[in-house]
């Protein structure tokens, strides 16, 4: 079970960290072809549209890979097959009401985000440019979270990086074209980049399709060894899934709600404070769209264990079988935190050249990426530890946390700005984040008797290890500014590519050095090792 636990984490990782390394690197053409304007109009719209796609996909893989996984576990295929069919009508219909409320909505948004009066009627166009994506996604996530209720994490990631490399293809050659060649606006140019949500959608959607009717026969095949003991209405399935589904909905609305709440107060509150709505508007779009694009790439990492964690937590706790339940804890918490960490904290200290390359020098977007990231390792674990508590049936307690970190945010996001500009809605959100977080760890001890002890000890260490990593980047760093300057581009990127060599040198060094790594990833890392040429000529004499 923990090599198939394994198996499945990292072909999902690896598929979720491609799509956002490619989403990221679409930043920086993107960026030169549409400018700050550009970017500030298309982050209006995709805060809403991430709402939107959350509540049509009404968590959908995740609560049906949990369903189908349940069933499964008691040999009751027929159940998981009668969801899916049901299931994608019942899609394409939340899908396309979804569509239609985002669309007619618009207006509504787009005066909510409080952009000047020159800008509304081009925010409202944009917010509507990428509705049409609503009709597509939510059927899309049915197909996925089929496959994965069978442990089958391969069609998830290749949909994953098809629809992501047909979006960027679209959005980039349809900008470029649209101001280029057509002589067209910058709206007119961001609204093609957010309608190629949509074309992406399409090509993930023919990808999982394919998928089918490869495995089709194979899932056939479960069909003939189905028990057939449970007779369940479609009224009963769908309020089962409703059920597991409530609490997905907040996971995947979480950090976009976050970001509305900086949406409708940041540009505002900067503006009461005496600030030009000019630069009030570029700190929202360096806080919302800039610098939220680099610190999310960590992030994918514990989305790829969400997704991966629930049907296995959920076998493991109906078989009520503890000890594998505590040893998947064990290891996911440990790979999580050994992963994020130094991510997060070679990113913030890097932030200038960082800023620097994908966008522009700007000692405000150094600012701002430097507090910010973080606040990823806080995304991380309150997207897993969400995924856990779904795990052992205790999902109401997500949509509690959730609602204390979104007060919590709410009440201080204000006062905080007011006193630290928009540093000050990145704190907000490090506590918002932190109160959720602890919240779900006491639900996760009370209901699951999970010890911590462990984890803890192993964190410690890990923390050394990012420490020891942070000091020697810090002096590479320095000693890279008596050469180099972070203002231009390619000289930003020299400094990047060698502190982070360095950092992450030190850092595997004494991960491999105390073992820690292979009691991490296992036997894979050593069959990894054992593949390099010049391990297999040594293990060959």
């Amino acid at each position: 079970m923990q090599s198939k636990l394994l198996r499945g984490t990292f072909i999902l990782t690896l598929g979720t960290i491609l799509s956002k390394v490619i989403g990221l690197i679409y930043v920086i053409p993107f960026y030169q072809i549409v400018g700050k304007h550009g970017t500030q109009l298309y982050s209006y719209s995709y805060v809403p549209y991430t709402i939107f796609i959350s509540i049509a996909t009404a968590g959908v893989p995740l609560a049906v890979s949990k369903f189908i996984a349940k069933y499964n576990a008691l040999e009751e295929y027929a159940v998981g097959r009668k969801l899916f069919k049901s299931g994608l009508m019942v899609m394409f219909l939340t899908g396309f009401v979804s569509f239609l409320i985002m669309y007619l909505g618009a207006p509504l948004m787009a005066k909510m985000s409080h952009p000047s009066k020159e800008d509304m009627d081009s925010v409202i166009t944009v917010i509507r440019a990428v509705s049409f994506a609503l009709i597509v996604v939510p059927f899309m996530s049915l197909i996925r979270g089929y496959f994965q209720g069978h442990q089958s994490m391969g069609p998830s990631a290749v949909s994953q990086v098809v629809e992501q490399i047909v979006r960027i293809v679209f959005t980039l050659a349809g900008a470029y074209v649209v101001l280029k060649f057509l002589n067209g606006t910058i709206v007119s140019a961001v609204s093609v980049a957010t309608f190629a949500a949509f074309i992406g959608a399409i090509g993930g959607l023919v990808v999982l399709f394919w998928y089918w009717f490869k495995r089709k026969p194979y899932l056939n095949q479960l069909l003939e060894h189905d028990k057939g003991t449970i007779d369940i209405s479609l009224k009963e399935i769908y309020k089962e899934i409703f059920i597991y589904a409530a609490p997905f909905v907040f996971v995947g609305i979480a950090n976009p709600l976050f970001q509305f709440i900086d949406q409708f107060t940041l540009s505002r509150t900067l503006m009461e404070m005496g600030m030009k709505r000019s630069l009030a508007d570029v700190a929202f779009g360096i806080l919302n769209f800039e610098s939220h694009k680099i610190v999310i790439i960590p992030v994918s990492l514990a989305t790829a264990f969400s997704l991966t964690l629930v049907p296995s937590i959920t076998k493991a706790f109906i078989e009520n079988d503890r000890k594998n339940l505590n040893r998947q804890l064990n290891q996911t918490f440990q790979v999580l935190l050994f992963l994020t960490l130094p991510a997060a904290i070679g990113l913030s200290l890097l932030a200038e050249p960082v800023y620097t390359a994908f966008y522009e020098h700007d000692p405000l977007g150094t600012q701002v990426l430097g507090a910010y990231a973080p606040v990823a390792i806080l995304f991380s674990l309150f997207s897993v530890t969400a995924a856990i508590l779904q795990g052992i049936n205790e999902q109401r307690f997500t949509i509690l946390s959730l609602l204390v970190g979104l007060l919590v945010k709410l009440s201080l996001n204000i006062p905080f700005i007011k006193m630290f500009e928009t540093k000050g809605a990145v704190l907000a959100t490090a506590l918002g984040y932190i109160v959720a977080i602890v919240i779900n760890f006491i639900v996760i001890k009370t209901f699951s008797r999970y010890p911590f002890r462990l984890v803890w000890r192993r964190s410690l260490l890990i923390m050394i290890f990012a420490g020891l990593m942070w000091a020697g980047t810090e002096i590479a760093y320095k000693l890279m500014l008596l050469f180099l300057t972070p203002t231009t581009k390619l000289e930003s990127v020299l400094i990047i590519l060698i502190c982070a060599g360095v950092g992450a040198a030190i850092y595997f060094y004494l991960g491999f050095k105390s073992g820690l790594v292979n009691r991490l990833f296992g036997d894979r890392i050593d069959r990894l090792m054992n593949k390099l040429p010049g391990r297999r000529r040594s293990v060959e004499n």
